[in-house]
């Protein structure tokens, strides 16, 4: 059940609430005006009565059809001092324990009082407010529901518009709303969907985000391509010449940039979803342990529980080689790599990631923090890259003390009795 602060019931309750209100208005004015009206009826005929009485009793003559007599009991106060005054009026009271409408007007210095029976008025009223209370109450429950149908289908495309802007942010740029102008049938011209013009500019946004996206991507792995074969050329042409400093440098500069080319080479082959994992049974501790061997740099491994995971040993020594690298490079001494089941945690002791990194995960060509060090920032986006392809997320994260720790949880629900 959704919660009742949710768009959907604010709309519905307030859609309610004024129907309410309106209805109570209404049935307030229409109550005064029916009650006037039906009040005025009985008074006319109470008037007119009196009028026949005033007559009779002037000629000395009775009238049979009529309630009348001279300061009867029960007479209201008011109504006797109006005639006391030598005016004529007309209230409604009660004679013994029946309502009446009394009229009443001056005779011989007495009031001469007629009266209608009232009780019968008094039913119409009620019954008419019954009619307008049910009236106004089928009313609201009727608004209520169009209010709360009208509420739920905005709310629902609502929720599907944020659902794919969460997909977008996410990665996914193939997420569409998929509201089209047809899908809810012929509008008029002027008709306006605000909701379709949201969900249609997300759409808008994540096509041309993706293009950009794309065309970054082809043209990042078009330049690598390119830049591999002369690089490799200069590579063997720098090994020819004399030995000493200037050899050294060129030959270094030449290898950082083969080395930057291969990562975006990775990176592009990554990007593009074509990768696919070479799984095999790989005893993890073991693994890890050649993994960090082969880096030569100084690390610490410590295996509290060792367990057979179905993975790709290339590509989990990748990661791991970045993730190394990465902390040899930016941190500081010792480097501690931790494996405890399928969980493997590797943590230095620098100043630790940068807010941004731990809140949006490695960005290409970004370093994030200055105390981190300097960089292209495309080790962490090929570990991002080769996780994904191995079903790994990585946990980026500061420990208490300092430092920067990682922890890559392997899958295990793959392995079954026959791998």
């Amino acid at each position: 059940m959704r919660p009742m602060s949710s768009l959907r019931w604010k709309i519905a309750l307030t859609t309610t609430l004024v129907c309410c209100l309106v209805a109570a208005a209404l049935g307030i004015l229409v109550h005064n005006v029916t009650a006037h009206q039906i009040v005025g009826e009985v008074r006319k005929d109470a008037d007119r009565d009196l009028d026949h009485a005033l007559s009779h009793y002037e000629y000395g003559t009775a009238h049979g059809d009529l309630n009348v007599a001279l300061d009867p009991p029960g007479l209201p106060p008011p109504l006797k001092a109006l005639v006391a005054r030598g005016r004529t009026g007309s209230m409604v009271g009660r004679r013994g324990d029946q309502p009446v409408m009394w009229a009443a007007g001056p005779a011989d210095g007495k009031a001469l009082a007629v009266w209608i029976p009232y009780e019968s008025t008094r039913t119409r009223l009620r019954d008419i407010d019954a009619a307008i209370l049910a009236s106004s109450a089928l009313a609201a429950g009727v608004v209520a529901l169009a209010g709360l149908f009208l509420a739920n289908r905005i709310s629902r495309r609502l929720t599907t518009t944020a659902a794919v802007a969460r997909r977008i942010t996410s990665g996914d740029l193939d997420a569409r709303v998929g509201l089209r102008a047809t899908d809810d049938g012929p509008r008029p011209p002027r008709y306006r969907d605000e909701v379709r013009d949201v969900a249609q500019a997300l759409d808008s946004m994540a096509a041309s985000l993706q293009g950009r996206l794309e065309a970054e991507k082809r043209f990042t792995a078009d330049v690598a391509h390119e830049l591999r074969t002369p690089l490799t050329g200069s590579l063997a042409a720098a090994a020819l010449l004399p030995e000493g400093r200037p050899k050294e440098m060129i030959v270094d500069r030449l290898k950082a940039l083969h080395r930057l080319t291969e990562d975006l080479l990775e990176i592009s082959r990554l990007d593009s979803g074509v990768e696919r994992a070479d799984l095999a049974r790989v005893e993890l501790g073991p693994a890890v342990r050649r993994a960090v061997a082969a880096t030569g740099l100084p690390a610490e491994v410590r295996v509290v529980r060792d367990i057979v995971v179905l993975t790709d040993r290339r590509r989990l020594d990748r990661i791991l080689a970045n993730l190394l690298v990465n902390a040899d490079k930016h941190g500081r001494p010792p480097i501690e790599v931790t494996v405890e089941g399928p969980v493997v945690v590797l943590r230095d002791h620098g100043p630790g990631y940068p807010p941004e990194l731990i809140e949006q995960g490695p960005q290409r060509f970004r370093t994030g923090d200055p105390g981190r060090g300097r960089g292209h920032g495309l080790g962490l986006t090929i570990v991002m890259g080769q996780a994904a392809v191995l079903g790994i997320e990585p946990v980026f994260s500061n420990a208490p003390d300092g430092g920067a720790v990682t922890t890559l949880r392997l899958p295990v629900g793959r392995l079954t009795d026959e791998d």
